[in-house]
């Protein structure tokens, strides 16, 4: 039951950690038939020559884990290799589509240390590989990064990636280097104990100085490339975001959003759902002059401002959470990036000179 309330961070992290039993699956990783001329040698030690990117820390657990096997029996890792051996690596996982290849991706690290990581992601880096992103991303930026470390597999899903910004949105991220730190971040998160601040402009004046915003989100089924807020509470996940008035900008507002939640999407959603779409948001509509006047002045400005940020103006500015190993209290600021930061100058100038009406 509690699994339907948990974050999809952690349901994926549910599904991965299964424990291997007569019921569970196995899937093959890896298949090699020893040669005939292969003297006797550790499985462990033969695994390490031949597997891409695996170290011979993890090929050891694996075989402590019954996961290495020769001829279809499970081995430890001091099993020798004997000729016509066939030696397999099964996982209680399947091999992923497309593996993560490491890829020498500038990285802005924020700190770092032998748990975790945090990282201020620009804005247009696709987070984690997917449908007709297979390269390029951040998970691969952080494969480049942590290739020296032995334990550290981009490919397992027991690290990495503790929660997700979208690809247009900048801001910070935590990584976690090792299972403990990951499972121990995400229980942070699924308790909403995280600290996550965001700055965005919306399109239109927000009336109220502050407010909440309560309301199940899931696929829009009418564009199904869209989020949206549901009607029926039944139906999609609850969905939490506080919201504070920062300037009013004439037909835009700059407001700091707070989530106690983190579901896809969320702030764009949930700042639609109030009427108040982001600034530049193409899939949500705010690539669109909604707000201001008909004439040319401003309508030449306001694409302008499109230009200088040509993407949903939102960052994720602020992180905060305790050390899963020291337990220490992190917290972490990014500054606007470059593009928001001129924009929101562009609205201070129009709101000081009003002949653009």
């Amino acid at each position: 039951m509690i699994e339907e309330e948990l974050p999809d961070e952690l349901k994926n992290d549910l599904d991965d950690i299964e424990p291997v039993g007569d019921e569970s699956q196995l899937y093959e990783h890896f298949r090699v038939v020893v040669d005939k001329g292969q003297a006797m040698v550790r499985v462990d030690k033969y695994l390490f020559e031949r597997i891409v990117n695996a170290s011979r820390n993890r090929i050891q657990k694996a075989a402590e884990d019954g996961f290495v096997m020769a001829n279809g029996k499970p081995v430890k890792s001091s099993y020798k290799v004997k000729p016509l051996d066939v030696i397999t690596v099964m996982m209680d996982r399947p091999r992923y589509e497309n593996e993560i290849i490491p890829e020498n991706i500038p990285l802005t690290i924020v700190y770092e240390d032998p748990y975790l990581m945090v990282v201020n992601k620009p804005a247009g880096l696709v987070v984690h590989p997917g449908h007709g992103n297979y390269h390029g991303t951040l998970v691969n930026a952080l494969a480049w990064h942590m290739k020296d470390i032995p334990d550290y597999d981009a490919n397992d899903p027991h690290v990495g990636l503790v929660h997700r910004i979208d690809k247009d949105t900048s801001g910070l991220l935590v990584i976690a280097k090792t299972p403990d730190a990951k499972t121990n971040l995400g229980i942070q998160f699924f308790n909403k104990t995280t600290k996550r601040k965001y700055r965005a402009l919306v399109w239109g004046v927000v009336e109220q100085d502050e407010g909440t915003i309560v309301g199940n989100i899931a696929r829009n089924p009418r564009d199904r490339m869209q989020m949206a807020v549901m009607s029926d509470p039944t139906v999609g996940k609850h969905a939490v975001t506080h919201y504070r008035v920062l300037e009013r900008l004439g037909y835009v507002t700059l407001v700091e959003c707070i989530l106690e939640t983190g579901r896809t999407h969320q702030i764009r959603v949930h700042m639609k759902h109030i009427g108040h779409v982001l600034f530049n948001d193409e899939r949500y509509g705010g690539h669109e002059i909604l707000k201001g006047t008909h004439f040319s002045k401003y309508k030449q400005f306001v694409n302008n401002c499109f230009d200088t940020c040509p993407r949903q103006a939102l960052h994720a500015m602020t992180l905060g959470f305790v050390h899963p190993v020291t337990g220490e209290e992190m917290y972490f600021t990014s500054e606007l990036p470059d593009d928001m930061s001129r924009l929101i100058e562009k609205w201070r100038g129009y709101i000081s000179n009003r002949e653009l009406e």
